[in-house]
């Protein structure tokens, strides 16, 4: 690809903890989101409006990941750009034969879910699983393993990438990891929350049996027309809307695709007006510092 060189590269051996002024991601394709609390506890800010009516934005920025892996990066763009308990969220679409070979981690979660394609997970625990659409692979780094992640078709295999930090007493388990089938994600139309012609996967929550070391809500939702979904974002959780493709409303804000929303506690509404598909993440804060060196974080 052409402009390849121009893009930043961040090899998961060793990732830059953050990057410079990156070119604007173009539109991106994929996840829903849905709910995490229900008590009805939203303090009004700033002139009376609700606290999520104008809720900040991020853009997804292009970069080089791995092996001449494309990714769509929410975050960290720059030195110390953390979510907290999230450490790194990617939109990746990758073709063979770029991918992410074997490399090293330490002191986190990556956890992947496909949206399209799929991806083909090895290790040196001896692990070795091919997870395909709605599929998830959870790899616990706890106190170092090495792993690979490469596109099992040939063709664009397209995922979302999330590092979601470990705990201090966490940092030394030993890894592990785990495979999660598509068919093995609970799906439903119309859950709670949601009104019209609006599909809701839990990627991970309750229902769902993938399970994280971090409290975390991750919901996929699609809408297939107008549609709305209601939920609480709990206190002492930071949340994210990320959407894919097609448009959603929060308030008197529009979040289009390949951006994200950071809505704070409190109620949280969002609506859409014609097909879209979004992410929702929710993770309870763990109040510590992220120190984020390349594939580790101590």
């Amino acid at each position: 690809m052409s402009e390849e060189p121009t893009l930043p590269r961040f090899g998961r051996r060793r990732l830059l903890a953050g990057a410079a002024a990156l070119a604007a991601a173009p539109a991106l394709a994929a996840c829903e989101a849905g709910p995490v609390s229900r008590p009805r506890r939203a303090a009004p800010r700033g002139h009376g409006a609700p606290p999520n009516a104008r809720p900040a934005l991020i853009t997804a920025m292009p970069a080089l990941d791995g092996q001449g892996a494309r990714v769509f990066r929410l975050f960290p763009q720059q030195p110390g750009d953390h979510q907290d308990p999230f450490i790194l969220l990617d939109d990746f679409r990758v073709a063979p034969p770029a991918g992410f070979p074997l490399h090293p981690h330490r002191g986190f979660e990556a956890f992947t879910y496909m949206i399209d394609g799929s991806f083909h997970h090895r290790d040196t625990m001896g692990n070795d699983s091919v997870v395909t659409n709605g599929g998830t692979q959870r790899f616990t780094s706890g106190r170092g393993a090495r792993h690979s992640e490469m596109p099992a078709e040939e063709r664009v295999n397209h995922g979302l990438q999330l590092w979601v930090n470990l705990p201090p007493e966490l940092k030394r388990i030993e890894p592990e990891y785990e495979a999660i089938h598509g068919p093995d994600i609970p799906e439903e139309g119309r859950g709670e929350g949601a009104r019209g012609d609006l599909v809701v996967r839990t990627v991970v929550g309750p229902s769902s049996p993938v399970r994280l070391r971090t409290a975390v809500r991750y919901l996929d939702l699609e809408a297939r027309g107008p549609a709305a979904y209601e939920t609480e974002v709990p206190a002492g959780s930071k949340a994210l809307v990320y959407v894919v493709s097609g448009q959603v409303r929060i308030g008197d804000v529009t979040v289009e695709a390949g951006k994200a929303a950071l809505p704070v506690p409190g109620e949280l509404a969002l609506r859409t007006e014609g097909p879209a598909r979004f992410v929702y993440l929710a993770g309870a804060s763990q109040g510590q510092p992220i120190r984020h060196h390349g594939p580790f974080v101590d």
